[in-house]
Parts: structure tokens; C-alpha cells; sequence
């Protein structure tokens, strides 16, 4: 039975007159009283960086063991009780001995570096040689147990991290169905929006960027094809690298693209995000991408962080984003004009409209990759699926729990392409790829631009798994990942307990640049501050 919604909530509030009118204003009473009350989370490694921890791990107040079973038992506590995040997927067991023998070698002397005793946290779409599993969120995909590590996932080892878990992702990195919920993953479940506990936390990366806001690791990883990195990074008001792809390997990842694929730093600060996307930084004899990073990649890119850095700086800003939901355009005035204070030089550009593409060339060179990407991956994997039409049989025979809101249109409409050598594959990657270069680069070179910015995305929406995601206004991720070219997110401010991110991108390989630019004006704004966990209510 349907009724108008605007006559029912009209006869309701008359109806609530005349049978409840003394209760409708303690309730009322009751709800300002909460909504005022400011949420005490007395954390005790609250918003910590690596930097403080690597401090207190030095005088010996804290050893990489304490810290590891303060954030387990903030896991506990936030993530399965309590607000109940959802955003860890599988916990490492082996974390405390691998804390431990990092204390170890600590007393012995031996450091591996700024990354040396602290807990990450991973996406599960990154294979681990050890007793979790890779599924990419899929109940399709459970029991693979990985023979080898990533190769970033290698990297991270070496340098000295703790593996403390995998994170909840939209299933299949959200390469399953055009009315997703972002979040939700068959193996997971849905995650939640720590600011706001009924918002989307959005994908695919949400378990990472709900994990990092709400401290329950000290840094994370995320992975992008398409505004995965930085979507989430924003409406979980921290900051995320999405990398010129190449910079970082994709071996061992379970893959959308192989055109526009990357794995990203996702934490608290830029400084805590410059460290990581150095520590991992590396050509890989495996990923023929990383070739290109010979030469460009800098060995620290926090070495060089200065307040002062958009001084002389000229940056193009996306004009069309002047419009829209007024909380968000305010904000992004006031950045605008803080950018301008800090010395940078300021000119209304429009990428996004010039990369308009009624074709959907992305879209399509995303299927055929990711039936190449996905069946090469599964051809080896430890899973008892081998091919993407196996993934599709089973989420068939298991349509109860596998598809229990929305189906797999797009894994089907996927399987129906070819190979890579077909020509509507070849010039949809034209259209794409070379295009979306093209206009950026023909853009900064006609302005001289250090770098490209506007609202990364918009406001986080309400999470809605039969509907799905519905659209917010502002998206900024497209340019910078169909070109592959790197993308920083940084906080920008707050509308209604809601927070928002600044994009600054530019061409291959300007991490430095970019880096450089968000950290100043991160510290000029300092807008990043850590999540409530409130109630849709505590706003009324």
C-alpha cells in the first residue's frame, strides 16, 4: 500500500497533538539534550601519528605489542560492539609475535625505518601469504588463502609494519552492480560512516576509510580504479593518496583495470600518508606500470613538508563545483580564499565538463579488463573458483546470501565481452585514456598550473542497500583515474556533522607537488577532527 508521504507526515503531527501533545516536547526535550552532549572518547592513542608513536615506542613508554593490543581491543570495542563500524573483515592472528619480534629487534638496536612497529590495516582485495584470506568481500572467494604476498603487502613487511587485519569493501571493489551499496560485501556485510551512523561510508575502499577515521590502526591502505581511494578518504574526513598509476605495484591485488588500477595510502594526517606511499614505493619486475616510475619517484616524500608550500603555487579550480549544496560550495569558497591567503594564485578552470563521455568508453574498457584482470587472477588463486563465470554460477546456486539486495548485472555484462584485442576494447582505451591526458594536460599547460583542485566528491548519503547509492552532487575522482595520474584528498571542512575533502590533482608523477600543496594547506585549516558516532537523531 502506497500513501503520500507529505499528507502522512501533515496527519500525523495533527493526530500527535490531540492524543500525545504533553510527550512530543520531553522527547523533543530528550533529543537536544543528546544532540548537545559532546561525544567523550577518551581513546588513548586518539588521532596518534606515526611520527608520536614511533616517539613513545623510542622512550619505551609504549613497545609495538602495547600498541597493537590497544587498537585490538579498540576493534572490540568500536567496530563489533558499540557503534558497530563493520569495518574490520578478518583480524590477523599473527599480529601480536609480529609486534613482538619488531620489539625485538627494536631492543636489538635494529630499526627498519619511520614504519618500524605500527599497525596498518589492509583492504581485503590485497593477497597476504599467512593465515588470512583474500575474497575481495565475495562468498565466492572464501578459503582462497594466498601462496605469496603482495608485492606491496612485501614491502610493508620490510619495512617494518604491523599487518593487524583486512577491511570490508563494496564487493569486488564495487564491480558487481550498478545499484550497489557502497560498503556491502557478501562476506562483510555493510559498513557504516563513523560520523554519521546511518551514511554510506562510501567505496570501495569504506572498510579502510571508516577503520582510519575512527583510529581504530594508525594508518591504512585502500585501492582505486575510479575514486575508491579518495571518495572514501573524503566523506570519512581523512586524508588519501591515490597514486599516479605505476607508482606503486598491483601484483597481488585483485584486479578491476589494468589501465587505471592502484592501491593508495589512507590516514589521518598528510604527513602519516607521504610516509607510507614511500615506504611502498618500488619497481616491480611483475607489473610492467612500475617500469615508468624509474627515475620519477622520490625516495620520501614527507621530507621536504612545508607550511608554506602553496605560496607561488598556481592552481586551477573546478568553476562548475561553485554550484551545488550550499554547505559544501561555502566551504569550498573558504578554501578558496584560505588557498589565496597562503599565496597561491587562483583560476577558475572546467575539466569535468570537457570529459563528459556519453560512450561510456571508461565503463567499457573496465569490463574488458576486468574479465582479463579477474580470470588471470583466479587462474592461480587458491580459490575454489577459477574463472569470473565460476564467481557468476556460484552467486547463482547461493542467490540468498550472495545477492540478497541487489544482483550482478555488471559481472554478467562483463563476462559477455572479449578479449583486449577487440577493436571496441581498443577504442574505448583511446577514448579513455588518451583523451582524458590530453584535456588535462592541454589545461595546465595552458593556465602553467602546479595543480588541478575542487570538492573531491559529495556529502556522504544515507547507506540504502535495496535502493543503492544515490548521487550527492560533486565528483572529482574521474579525471585523475581515467588518465592515471595521482590524486590527493585532504579535509576540508564539515556540513552538518558531515565531512568533506579538497582534490588537488595533476599530471604523472607530481606526487611531491601535490603532497607538498595538501600539507599546506591541511595545516592551514586543520579541519580534520575525529568522528562522534552519531546517531541520524542527534541532529533533530
Amino acid at each position: 500500500m502506497s500513501i503520500n508521504r507529505r499528507n502522512f507526515l501533515k496527519n500525523s503531527s495533527l493526530a500527535g497533538l490531540s492524543i500525545s501533545g504533553l510527550t512530543i516536547p520531553s522527547v523533543a526535550a530528550a533529543a537536544n539534550e543528546k544532540a548537545n552532549k559532546e561525544f567523550a572518547d577518551d581513546f588513548e592513542l586518539q588521532e596518534a601519528t606515526i611520527d608520536w608513536l614511533q616517539q613513545k615506542m623510542q622512550s619505551g613508554q609504549y613497545s609495538s605489542v602495547d600498541i597493537t593490543k590497544i587498537y585490538l581491543k579498540r576493534i572490540a570495542q568500536i567496530d563489533k560492539s558499540g557503534p558497530k563500524l563493520n569495518s574490520v573483515i578478518e583480524l590477523n592472528p599473527d599480529a601480536l609475535s609480529i609486534a613482538g619480534s619488531l620489539d625485538k629487534e627494536r631492543k636489538e638496536g635494529k630499526l627498519r625505518g619511520p614504519l618500524h612497529g605500527i599497525p596498518v590495516l589492509i583492504k581485503d582485495n590485497i593477497d597476504t601469504r599467512d593465515n588470512m584470506m583474500t575474497t575481495a568481500g565475495s562468498l565466492a572467494l572464501i578459503g582462497n588463502k594466498a601462496s605469496h604476498d603482495a608485492f606491496i603487502v612485501k614491502k610493508l613487511r620490510d619495512a617494518g609494519a604491523v599487518l593487524l587485519g583486512k577491511t570490508n569493501l563494496s564487493e569486488f571493489a564495487n564491480f558487481r552492480s550498478e545499484r550497489s551499496a557502497s560498503g556491502w560485501s557478501g562476506r562483510g556485510g555493510q559498513t557504516k560512516n563513523p560520523y554519521m551512523l546511518d551514511r554510506n561510508p562510501s567505496g570501495s575502499s569504506a572498510g579502510t576509510g571508516s577503520a582510519v577515521a575512527a583510529n581504530l590502526c594508525a594508518i591504512g591502505i585502500g585501492t582505486e580504479t575510479d575514486g575508491s581511494v579518495v571518495s572514501p578518504s573524503s566523506v570519512n574526513g581523512i586524508v588519501g593518496i591515490k597514486p599516479t598509476v605505476g607508482l606503486w605495484s598491483r601484483t597481488g591485488i585483485i584486479p578491476i583495470s589494468k589501465t587505471q588500477d592502484t592501491a593508495g595510502p589512507m590516514a589521518r594526517t598528510v604527513k602519516d600518508a607521504a610516509i607510507l606511499l614511500s615506504a611502498l614505493t618500488s619497481v616491480d619486475a611483475n607489473d610492467p606500470a612500475t617500469e615508468q616510475s624509474k627515475g620519477k619517484a622520490k625516495k620520501d616524500y614527507a621530507q621536504f613538508l612545508d607550511a608554506n608550500n602553496l605560496k607561488g603555487k598556481k592552481i586551477g579550480i573546478e568553476k562548475s563545483f561553485l554550484k551545488g549544496h550550499e554547505g559544501v560550495v561555502a566551504l569550498y569558497k573558504k578554501a578558496i580564499d584560505e588557498m589565496k591567503e597562503k599565496g597561491a594564485e587562483i583560476i577558475e578552470i572546467e575539466v569535468v565538463k570537457p570529459l563528459d563521455d556519453p560512450s561510456h568508453a571508461e565503463f567499457k574498457v573496465l569490463q574488458y579488463e576486468f574479465k582479463d584482470g579477474l580470470n588471470k587472477y583466479l587462474a592461480s588463486a587458491n580459490a575454489k573458483v577459477k574463472s569470473l563465470s565460476d564467481v557468476i554460477v556460484f552467486n547463482k546456486q547461493n542467490e540468498d546470501k550472495s545477492m540478497p539486495f541487489f544482483k550482478q548485472e555488471t559481472l554478467e555484462s562483463s563476462e559477455m565481452k572479449k578479449g583486449l584485442d577487440e577493436k571496441e576494447y581498443t577504442d574505448a582505451l583511446d577514448k579513455s585514456f588518451n583523451e582524458a591526458r590530453k584535456i588535462i594536460d592541454d589545461i595546465i599547460k595552458q593556465h602553467q598550473l602546479d595543480a588541478i583542485a575542487g570538492v573531491t566528491n559529495g556529502l556522504a548519503c544515507c547507506i540504502d542497500v535495496i535502493n543503492g547509492d544515490y548521487d550527492t552532487g560533486f565528483s572529482f575522482s574521474t579525471p585523475a583515474a581515467r588518465a592515471g595520474y595521482p590524486h590527493i584528498t585532504v579535509p576540508m571542512g564539515f556540513v552538518n556533522e558531515l565531512p568533506i575533502g579538497i582534490s588537488f590533482f595533476g599530471s604523472a608523477y607530481t606526487e611531491a607537488e601535490l603532497i607538498n600543496m595538501a600539507y599546506a594547506f591541511e595545516q592551514a585549516t586543520k579541519s580534520r577532527k575525529p568522528p562522534k558516532f552519531l546517531s541520524p537523531f542527534d541532529l533533530y
